[in-house]
């Protein structure tokens, strides 16, 4: 998995595990290692030393650090509590408490974890795991839809006894779980019990674009001011749920829905159940204009909204072909001013 590892720890007591081992057995490229070993501050700054990495303190509370490198993948090195098999028993499912040594040898599996791996089962190492850390609860999720399993039967029905649970975990957490899903993920938290109790539910434009935060947004609508987004994503939250269908596909139905969705417009059609006007906006984008044809300033106005409302008409006008010129947008405003 990183033969740099095995230079750095080699004669020390440490593992590799969880999802870099999972993918190494999958035949799956492993972009992020996950070492456990006994000091892990000296095994990252070793590791950063040798491989140019930067090596900061993930978490204080768990004495875990990451070291990131130059091609933006990490290392993680946490400790070992307790004997490896100890270790892998505080897990969450059984294809993720899989260790090997670092130094090769034999692989420490005292869950079956490989062999749920041919049968393509998520299986709950123990019946506290969604207990101790909730956020377990979407990553199960995650990981039937990423890697294409099912949950085991009576980890299914754990989950479901346990759903209430998820508002627990902390917002960036869940944020970031479900960033990571696409429409059968949400599908099944919905199914799950899991959704509801996020704030979000499903209809039928959840197919309609495909991006991460489209699916944030129409799922969860409003409520998505509860979870941490960023403020580009309450922006974009307010444009698709302020958004109204063009009349019609002319140029200025086009253009005013342009006006008020861009550089959203896409996204805002397939919300408002309008994709089939997608087309359109590309080729209205396509002609759109480097430089407008007159300036507030030089509008012979005092600055104020009425400079701006003029500006919006011009812009438009131009859009759809009735002024081409800087005069007869002078024009246009003279006319405008004197009625």
């Amino acid at each position: 998995m990183d033969e740099l590892v095995r230079e750095v720890l080699a004669g020390e007591e440490a593992w590799f595990v969880g999802g870099s081992v999972r993918d190494e057995l999958l035949g799956r490229r492993a972009l992020d290692v996950d070492v456990v070993v006994r000091d892990p501050g000296a095994a990252a700054r070793a590791y950063a030393r040798s491989s140019g990495g930067f090596p900061f303190a993930l978490s204080e509370r768990h004495a875990s650090w990451r070291v990131v490198l130059g091609d933006g993948r990490t290392v993680d090195f946490t400790p070992v509590h307790g004997t490896i098999e100890s270790d892998l028993a505080r897990r969450d499912f059984t294809v993720n408490a899989i260790a090997v040594p670092v130094g090769r040898g034999e692989y420490v599996d005292p869950s079956g974890g490989r062999e749920d791996l041919q049968l393509r089962l998520l299986r709950a190492v123990s019946e506290t795991i969604f207990a101790d850390d909730p956020l377990r609860l979407l990553r199960a999720v995650r990981l039937e839809e990423e890697l294409g399993f099912e949950l085991a039967p009576l980890t299914e029905e754990l989950l479901r006894s346990q759903a209430s649970l998820v508002g627990n975990a902390a917002g960036e957490r869940v944020l970031a779980e479900l960033e990571h899903l696409g429409p059968r993920g949400y599908r099944r938290l919905d199914q799950l019990g899991l959704l509801a109790s996020l704030g979000g539910e499903l209809d039928d434009r959840l197919d309609a674009f495909d991006s991460p935060r489209y699916r944030l947004v129409t799922v969860f609508k409003d409520n998505v001011r509860r979870l941490p987004v960023s403020a580009e994503t309450r922006r974009y939250a307010r444009v698709l749920l302020n958004a109204e269908r063009p009349a019609d596909g002319t140029a200025r139905s086009i253009h005013r829905f342009r006006r008020v969705t861009e550089p959203w417009a896409l996204h805002a059609l397939a919300f408002v159940g309008a994709s089939e006007l997608a087309p359109v906006v590309e080729d209205a984008r396509a002609g759109d204009f480097d430089e407008p044809l007159v300036r507030g300033d030089e509008l012979g106005l005092p600055p104020g909204p009425e400079v701006g409302r003029l500006l919006a008409q011009i812009a438009e006008e131009r859009a759809v072909g009735t002024i081409s010129t800087r005069q007869e947008a002078l024009d246009l405003v003279r006319r405008e001013t004197t009625r």
